[in-house]
Formats: structure tokens, sequence, C-alpha cells
């Protein structure tokens, strides 16, 4: 099994930036690396000491996915430094979470993941992802010695696969009311391909602002997006004094404050109230 290995990592650390609510495909290991899925490839992720080490990966297929997924080539440091600029609340949200970096993900299995995601929890949410893979995805070349043990054995579905189905078909996955929503996107974007900017990623069935805003983020890289959800609403409240009910007021702040660097103070602030809770 090919393993490739790369020194000199910094501003990284893989609990951190797996476990901050951004993805929903890892699971860290007893020994320390992280096991997950990314792209339609089943991977082992391990960091220590500035060594990152990927199974199975070879160097061109570093260099061609891995790298940019993990963003490795962006200035963390630099981020930090510019939200903390004048901002104490933002400087101990950058300090707690300061090996977060946000993993450039497929547009396709951003959209389905945070669909799923909508009113529902974190465990609840990679439940439904693994189902839903499980019943309607391709299987992944997993190696031959994970396959006992295999977390992640399946990709995601495609969206034609997904738009010849009926909401009944996926009742094993236990979605609820989400099903409506995953078919009629798939349909949609089977029919009309991927939504290349909001106003077209806003009429996808399903996909309301907070929603939207994750996916943007996550998906389609406009950093300056500010997804506010029930976690957000706390801390902007706690740290900032807003009304939690004035969400309107929350983003224009964001734009105001964070500017383009929007998503990336989102996830600094998230990680710490979420783990502090």
């Amino acid at each position: 099994m090919d393993v490739f290995s790369i020194d000199h990592i910094t501003d990284l650390d893989l609990d951190q930036t797996f476990d901050c609510g951004q993805c929903f495909r890892w699971t860290k290991m007893p020994d320390g690396s992280w096991n997950g899925a990314a792209g339609g490839r089943a991977a082992s992720v391990r960091l220590d000491e500035g060594r990152l080490a990927i199974s199975p990966c070879t160097e061109s297929e570093f260099q061609t996915f891995w790298r940019g997924y993990l963003d490795l080539d962006r200035d963390y440091g630099a981020i930090r430094a510019r939200l903390s600029e004048g901002d104490p609340v933002m400087a101990k949200a950058v300090a707690f979470g300061s090996g977060i970096r946000i993993l450039r993900q497929d547009l396709w299995e951003t959209i389905v993941s945070f669909i799923i995601s909508q009113n529902n929890n974190i465990p609840r949410i990679r439940g439904c992802i693994e189902r839903l893979c499980d019943l309607t995805g391709k299987p992944l070349d997993v190696p031959a010695d994970w396959q006992a043990g295999a977390l992640y054995t399946h990709g995601i579905p495609s969206a034609e696969r997904l738009a010849e189905m009926e909401p009944r078909d996926l009742a094993p996955v236990r979605l609820g009311y989400r099903a409506k929503y995953i078919i009629g996107t798939a349909r949609r974007v089977a029919s009309e391909g991927l939504p290349e900017n909001e106003e077209e990623l806003r009429r996808l069935p399903g996909v309301g602002p907070k929603v939207a805003d994750c996916i943007l983020l996550f998906g389609m890289q406009q950093y300056q997006c500010f997804p506010v959800d029930v976690w957000m609403r706390r801390v902007m409240h706690d740290a900032y004094g807003f009304d939690e009910k004035d969400v309107s007021g929350m983003r224009d702040f964001a734009r105001r404050q964070f500017g383009s660097l929007g998503g990336f103070a989102q996830q600094y602030l998230f990680y710490q109230a979420r783990s502090r809770a």
C-alpha cells in the first residue's frame, strides 16, 4: 500500500480540522490517525510533529488532490493575525482552534451533506450520510488490509443515481422530510448541472440561507460566507451582544468586521463554542 509523507506541515491540527463541523466522513482511530473518505477516495491520515502521512496515496495523488483538499498552500498564520487584530474575542477563538484549516470539499458531496445537516445533530448527520452511501453509493477502493474494519466503504451517490429514486426508496437511511429534498435536488442537478453561484444554489430544494452559506463556504470556496446556526447565535449573543434572533444583524457585522475572512472567523468561533460546551 502506497504511503506518502511530507515534513514541515504547520498550522494544521487534524482533530480540529476534521471535528469542527465542516465535514462528516472522518473518524479518529485509537492510534491517533483519522480514517475517512473524500473525493471518491478512502484514506488514513496521520500528523506527527509536522510530518503528514496519507495512505493509500502516491506523490501524484497528494499533489493533485490531497494538497488542495487540506488547503495546505494557504497562510493560516496571516489569517489568524488579521482576524485577531483589535478583536479580543477572535484572538481567543483563533488561539483555541489554531490548527483548523477549511477543507476544499467536493461540491456535490457538500450539497448532499448539508441538506442532511439541517435541524440535525452531528452524530445523526454522520449516520444518515453513511447509510445513504451504503445504500446507493459506489464502492470505494478500500485497501485489502482495511476491509474487515473499514469505516467508509462507499462514496456519495451521484445526482444521476439519486434522481432515479423516490423518497420511499431512501426509507432505510432515515432522512425524514430531508429525503424529498435530496431527491429533488438530485433531479435538478442531474438535468441542469451543479450550481455555479448563490442564486442557482438557493433554487435547490431544501437549501435555505444557513445551508446555502455552508455549501458556499465549504464546497464553493466563498470564504466571505458566515453561516449562522443555533451555536453561532449563542456565540454572537455571548461574545458580541447580539439578540439571538438577529441573524441578519450578525451577518452584517461579520461582513464589516471580518470581510473576506468571514468563513474562517466562523469556524474558529464555532469550534471554540462547541468544544467548550
